[in-house]
């Protein structure tokens, strides 16, 4: 998949350089603040606008609202509009005369000193809730109102309920926390502002939890009615929030109540015991998902995360694969093993990302239906012990770790030529790597027609994610005498033979051309093999040559060519929407290396018949041509500098300060790479079927969206890279190649 190729780690040695980046992210987070406090001041200011006229029309004769209905819908909103507009207002002259040393932790810790008019408005929010429903029922006049209030935005106006501007200062609170975890991240610690940044966060978080323990479910004691018969239908692990914090819990399920228990620690040779968290009678029982609730959205974990997990994790098993293959005894496997039990367990708790709030039917918390005393409680916790089915957490842990974690990089295949074949016969090869629990195709030979002993000899270089394994199936190419039909009536190839190799990565680490002979079905195929780790393979080479397009800087190429857009990208793009977007794996399966090396050479020297060339060449040697492109760039599309500002922008937690951040940080590339990216962009996403064909419309045919989804266990870093890729790509609006070149944030409007 060819995005990996225009986005690239930097990795900085220097403890300034390290700062001073980090100083400029602080920037981009903090403009993403602001976006992000305009936004929530025109929900407030949305809520504002109906009341004047509702308190006006409350003091004559035919009112739509009572002053005290209007007080309660209403209730703090003015003053919490009048603490954000002062911190707004505060905020932007800072941003707009920037400097590494300005300071606004003052005003965070202002901004958290005020959190107690949020106190009296989520104790006052139900009643609000409720009470503009009741309005809404009793006047239509005043529901028409409701249910169309303006809101208006940097973007154009849209509508919105009361009901859902009503939710905003609620949800706002959690967001609040994030956002000065996402500050504090990329606020020195020598800064004059952390300090105040922490101060800030303490106060927020300490509120934030008075809050979650009155909507926590009380754990309450309840008794059951006498001679019940009560059996265990099911027992599961979950994770459970509390006050911020993941839990994981043993879930039992009786036939009469859901109990929640946790696993005490115990002393070795002590047998287990349970600890009951809390219970629900099954006729009090509802599940709500988080939408559904009242209570404050729960904050999940950034996908980047769980993917730098997964990361360890398969380099741990990597590392007890060796260890086992040495001399230095079990204390070091054992060591391992706790490092990789420890990074499992992490990873299970922040998995989980569909909430769901356990409730009574009304949507609280409260037990009705009978209730256990502490005996009966503990008597219950104990026949759990022997009841449960389920013993030990779903990890691989508890499973065999023979299997080695697989190769990341590329695999150079040779396929040189076939012998056993006992008539003449039209061939060809596709080879095959798994990838997390699958194969996926990805080169395909040409077909060799009329022998019993085809020559290839072609080259393909494969990308490995996770591999162990390299499949070869042997074709015989479709005619009327071999044709065979599946279910669906779609007419296949014939497979005369099927064989596997095992990728030893002792082996391939060795740089040389490994030679080998892969046996199926009397059919012999001769092959050799070359490994190059991901670390080598995208290391970028300085600009070392003026001419030609490849391992040129992309700016020389543009400003030499005098267009936006380098002419390599355009036509290999061209091409590859003009007969490509049916083709299953493009950008996944690799083209003939001999075809993509005769391209670059084409465009390098300006070789007039390129375009030429190109028609006739498997529309697999294109796609991969676009992708050398890219990958022997000397410095990538999102440039060296401000790589890490994009890697930090996507982890932000608010997600408008996130889209604020990541578009001001598309403009302030250079002009050459920010059209570029556009115009990949387009060709990825275009929404036109009649008039580009298009990889978004051909997803489902060409499985181009499957690798895209499975990038998350080559890297941390190319993680990170997938996940930038994929938020340009589902983004709404994306600014056009003549739009403002300047950042919204140091502009006078904003």
């Amino acid at each position: 998949m060819f995005p990996i190729y225009f986005l690239s780690p930097t990795c900085l040695c220097q403890v300034e350089l390290d700062q001073e980046k980090g100083l400029e992210m602080r920037k981009w987070v903090l403009s993403g603040i602001l976006a992000s406090e305009e936004t929530y001041l025109s929900h407030l200011e949305a809520l504002l606008i109906p009341m004047k006229p509702l308190r006006a029309a409350a003091t004559t004769s035919q009112p739509m609202l009572t002053i005290q209905e209007i007080e309660t819908i209403f209730f703090k909103v003015p003053e919490l509009h009048e603490i954000h507009k002062d911190f707004y207002d505060a905020l932007l002259p800072r941003i707009q005369d920037w400097s590494h040393q300005q300071c606004v932790g003052d005003l965070f810790q202002k901004l958290a000193s005020q959190l107690g008019v949020y106190r009296a408005f989520v104790d006052n929010y139900k009643v609000a809730v409720e009470t503009a429903d009741k309005c809404c029922q009793a006047n239509a006049q005043f529901a028409e109102i409701s249910e169309n209030l303006k809101v208006k935005s940097t973007k154009d106006s849209d509508s919105s309920s009361s009901t859902a501007l009503l939710y905003k200062p609620v949800d706002r609170v959690t967001r609040s926390t994030l956002v000065l975890h996402d500050l504090l991240k990329h606020t020195p610690s020598s800064h004059p502002d952390y300090p105040h940044l922490q101060d800030a966060l303490r106060i927020s978080q300490n509120f934030l939890s008075s809050i979650n323990e009155e909507i926590t479910p009380r754990r309450q004691s309840m008794t059951v009615k006498k001679g019940e018969n009560r059996q265990l239908l099911r027992d599961r692990f979950m994770v459970e929030l509390v006050e911020g914090s993941r839990k994981l819990r043993h879930i039992f399920l009786f036939t009469d109540l859901l109990l929640c228990a946790k696993l005490k620690k115990q002393a070795a040779g002590k047998g287990q015991q349970y600890d009951c968290k809390w219970y629900i009678p099954l006729a009090d029982l509802t599940f709500q998902t988080i939408e559904d609730c009242e209570s404050t959205p729960i904050p999940l974990i950034q996908d980047e995360e769980i993917d730098a997990m997964k990361i360890k994790i398969s380099q741990i098993k990597s590392e007890i694969q060796r260890e086992k293959r040495t001399t230095k005894g079990p204390k070091v496997i054992e060591r391992l093993r706790k490092k990789l039990s420890e990074q499992e367990s992490l990873l299970l708790l922040m998995s989980p990302n569909m909430a769901f709030r356990v409730a009574n039917r009304n949507g609280k918390v409260s037990f009705k239906s009978f209730s256990l005393t502490s005996l009966e409680l503990q008597m219950l916790t104990n026949s759990c012990v022997k009841l449960q089915t389920v013993h030990t957490i779903p990890m691989t842990m508890n499973k065999e770790d023979d299997e080695s974690s697989g190769l990341y990089g590329f695999l150079n295949v040779i396929i040189h030529s076939a012998s056993g074949i006992k008539q003449s016969l039209n061939l060809y090869c596709s080879l095959e790597v798994d990838s997390f629990g699958y194969f996926v195709n990805k080169a395909k030979t040409r077909v060799y027609r009329d022998s019993t002993e085809p020559n290839w000899n072609e080259e393909f270089e494969i990308e490995l994610e996770g591999s162990q394994t390299l499949r070869l199936l042997c074709y015989e190419k479709c005619c009327n005498k071999t044709k065979q039909s599946k279910e669906d009536g779609e007419v296949t190839d014939k497979i005369m033979a099927k064989g596997q190799i095992k990728l030893d990565p002792q082996t391939l680490q060795n740089k040389d051309w490994q030679r080998t002979v892969i046996t199926m079905n009397g059919i012999e195929v001769k092959l050799s093999m070359k490994f190059t780790s991901r670390e080598f393979s995208l290391k970028r080479m300085p600009s070392r040559k003026q001419s030609g397009v490849f391992g040129v800087k992309i700016n020389v190429v543009t400003k030499r060519e005098r267009s936006k857009v380098p002419l390599i990208v355009r036509q290999c793009v061209e091409e590859i929407e003009r007969r490509g977007m049916e083709e299953v794996g493009i950008y996944r399966v690799s083209g003939v290396a001999t075809d993509i090396q005769a391209l670059k050479a084409a465009f390098d020297s300006n070789n007039k018949d390129v375009s030429v060339m190109m028609r006739e060449m498997d529309v697999n040697a294109i796609a991969g041509t676009l992708k050398l492109y890219f990958r022997e760039l000397p410095e990538p599309l999102f440039t060296d500098e401000l790589y890490p500002n994009f890697a930090g922008g996507i982890a932000l937690s608010d997600s408008v300060a996130k889209e604020s951040c990541m578009v001001n940080l598309l403009l302030s590339l250079p002009e050459p790479n920010f059209v570029t990216f556009l115009f990949l962009l387009d060709h990825l996403k275009s929404s036109t079927v009649l008039k580009k064909n298009t990889v978004k419309h051909f997803c489902d045919i060409n499985k181009i969206s499957q690798p895209i989804s499975m990038n998350d266990s080559w890297s941390l870093e190319v993680m990170a890279q997938v996940q930038v890729l994929l938020y340009f790509l589902q983004l709404e609006s994306i600014p056009t190649p003549d739009s403002k070149r300047q950042s919204l944030l140091f502009s006078t409007e904003v």
